[in-house]
């Protein structure tokens, strides 16, 4: 495959989304279109197997960010799936000097001064400057650089979700967790070769990933066609993968969330996401903790949140409650004339993080006025009521009536 057909591809027509897709919504057009064209679902199928084989060169592209804005960048400067007229559409795009848009040509084009080709006798200046760099990026070399095999490519991030108790989340937990998504193969281990072959160096590129192509007056590298860059040929592909390394399986992991986690943190596994390409390293697997709310419990950072009624006789005279926390029970006093509302603070009974951080209990305390009194309480409150009948509880408000004259 030349260059020119190579940068004609649309790998977003392809995987069938929008060059502005998210990276999340090709992962998903890929996996979508790998699994209904997987040559195991289709035996036989020589139009599935074509397809199977685009939508993976398309996803190997895309899901990577740099290739991704590098192959973005090229279509862009050389017009994407447009005919004639030279190379990608480019006027100028002939076999060499003088052919139509060449130096001396009818449309004034020289390719010379994109490719940064110098205009002395016998010589190029420094090659193409950052396109050249972008373009060689793009078939597997940095920098102008001699040609290696294709670099590995880190795997894939994966996210996933747990819901967990409020005790859990306070005290921390050790969860499993079952995940289905691509893998390292179990059977191959990863080389994408049957079990008892091995992958062998592709003769066309002697393992470099890289062939030499001549177009005109200019000479590109680009990936092997026979190898597709990877530098090794499987004559025997493993069966479960169909030669990928790479398939989708359940397994069980163990996560430990750790004490104190918030709701909607994130927990990083390293190394448990997608498996890299190219003896790249695996990506990460990221739990988002969702914790459920308690019906006694509240939180406020380190520190833990109860609300507890009280009768007014017990903040007007004074008491000693008894108060829950998460694993036992506290004492707390409450002292003669405490107003509803006030907040006592229990030292020690919150949140111990990991890092050595110890929270509080923060005991809000509220009056509850009874619906319904009967006849006997009635009256005890009425006596009450003419014993502090000449206590104000509110003197701002009555002087700023008093004031208005009201």
């Amino acid at each position: 495959m030349s260059a020119r057909e190579w940068l004609d591809k649309d790998f977003y027509r392809e995987l069938g989304v929008s060059s502005d897709a998210s990276t999340d919504e090709i992962k998903k057009a890929y996996r979508k279109l790998a699994r209904e064209n997987h040559p195991d679902a289709n035996p036989g199928n020589a139009e599935a197997e074509k397809k199977f084989k685009a939508v993976s060169e398309a996803y190997g592209v895309l899901s990577d960010p740099d290739k991704r804005k590098e192959y973005d960048e090229a279509r862009a400067v050389f017009g994407s799936g447009r005919t004639g007229g030279g190379f990608g559409g480019f006027p100028g795009g002939g076999p060499g000097p003088g052919g139509p848009g060449g130096p001396g040509g009818a449309g004034g084009f020289d390719l010379g001064d994109i490719f940064g080709q110098g205009g002395g006798a016998g010589g190029q200046a420094g090659g193409f400057g950052g396109l050249g760099d972008m373009l060689g990026n793009l078939f597997g070399r940095r920098g102008g650089g001699a040609a290696g095999p294709q670099r590995g490519q880190r795997g894939s991030d994966v996210e996933t979700d747990v819901r967990i108790d409020f005790a859990e989340a306070v005290r921390g937990a050790t969860l499993p967790l079952r995940l289905s998504s691509p893998a390292t193969c179990g059977t191959c281990g990863g080389n994408g070769a049957r079990p008892g072959t091995s992958p062998r160096t592709c003769p066309t590129c002697s393992g470099a990933g890289l062939v030499n192509r001549n177009q005109g007056a200019f000479a590109f590298s680009e990936p092997c066609p026979d190898c597709r860059g990877s530098g090794q040929q499987i004559d025997d592909p493993c069966p479960e993968c169909a030669g990928d390394g790479v398939s989708t399986r359940t397994r069980t992991l163990t996560v430990r969330i750790p004490p104190g986690v918030d709701d909607g943190q994130k927990i990083r596994l390293a190394g448990q996401g997608e498996p890299g390409k190219g003896g790249a390293p695996a990506g990460d697997l990221f739990v988002r903790v969702h914790v459920n709310a308690d019906g006694v419990f509240g939180r406020s950072g380190n520190d833990l949140t109860i609300t507890l009624p009280v009768e007014f006789t017990e903040l007007a005279l004074g008491t000693t409650l008894t108060v829950p926390t998460l694993d036992s029970k506290v004492s707390v006093r409450v002292p003669a004339g405490t107003s509803s509302g006030r907040v006592l603070r229990v030292r020690g009974k919150g949140i111990a993080k990991r890092d050595g951080s110890q929270g509080d209990l923060l005991v809000t305390l509220q009056v509850v006025v009874p619906s319904k009194v009967d006849d006997e309480a009635k009256a005890a409150l009425e006596k009450y009521a003419d014993a502090v009948a000449q206590h104000d509880p509110r003197p701002e408000i009555t002087a700023l009536l008093r004031d208005r004259g009201e």
